[in-house]
C-alpha cells in the first residue's frame, strides 16, 4: 500500500465482506476490488487453513463442519478488527446469525448474486469442494443455493453477477453499488 497522501479513487472506511455461494466470485472479484482500491484483500477460508496448516477439506474430514464453523467465526472476528479490507468469506459464512451481526457491526455485507447455472459451469470441475462430495454434486448445489438465497438475501447490498462480465466489470459494480449506498464504508475522495 502506498502513502495515503498520493493515493487516488475512492477511501475504504470499513471492510468489505462479500458472501454467496462457492464460485460466485467472492475471491477473484474481491482481489480485483482491493487492487483497484489499494487495500488489502483477505480470505477467510485461506486464513483458516494457514492457522490450522490444512486445507478446509482436511478439517471437515478430521474435525468436521460444526468446529470448522466455529473457526470461521473466530477468524471473520479477528479480521473484521483489522484495517479495513476486502475480506472473502466461504460460502456458510454468511450463514451464522452471529457471522452476520458481526459483519453488519463491524463492516458491510455484499451478496455477489450468480445463478446456479453459472456457479455450476464454475465448480463442477472443482475438487476443492468438500460440501460438493457426494453422489450428485450438482444436486448437492442446487439444495444448498435454495437452501441459502433466503439468507443471502439478507446482505446489506446485492450485486448480481452475470457470466459475460469481466472480473473488472464486476469490481467496478461492487465498487459503484457502496459508493451510491454506503458512503460510510467507501466515500470519494475530496
Amino acid at each position: 500500500m502506498g502513502d495515503t497522501g498520493t493515493r487516488e479513487g475512492p477511501i475504504l472506511l470499513k471492510t468489505v465482506v462479500l458472501v454467496g455461494m462457492m464460485g460466485a466470485g467472492k475471491t477473484a472479484v474481491g482481489r480485483t476490488i482491493a487492487a483497484s482500491l489499494d487495500v488489502p484483500f483477505r480470505d477467510s477460508d485461506a486464513e483458516i487453513e494457514q492457522a490450522a496448516d490444512r486445507s478446509i477439506a482436511e478439517i471437515f474430514a478430521r474435525d468436521g463442519e460444526p468446529f470448522f464453523r466455529r473457526k470461521e467465526s473466530q477468524v471473520i472476528g479477528r479480521l473484521l478488527e483489522a484495517e479495513p479490507s476486502i475480506l472473502s468469506t466461504g460460502g456458510g459464512a454468511f450463514l451464522s446469525a452471529e457471522n452476520r451481526a458481526m459483519i453488519s457491526a463491524r463492516g458491510v455485507s455484499v451478496w455477489l448474486d450468480a445463478e446456479l447455472d453459472l456457479l455450476w459451469a464454475r465448480v463442477r470441475h472443482r475438487e476443492t469442494r468438500p460440501l460438493l462430495r457426494t453422489a450428485d454434486p450438482r444436486g448437492t448445489l442446487a439444495a444448498l443455493y435454495r437452501d441459502r438465497v433466503p439468507v443471502y438475501a439478507l446482505a446489506d447490498i446485492t450485486v448480481k453477477s452475470e457470466p459475460n462480465l469481466s472480473l473488472d466489470k464486476m469490481a467496478a459494480r461492487v465498487t459503484q453499488a457502496l459508493l451510491a449506498h454506503r458512503p460510510d464504508v467507501l466515500k470519494e475522495r475530496a
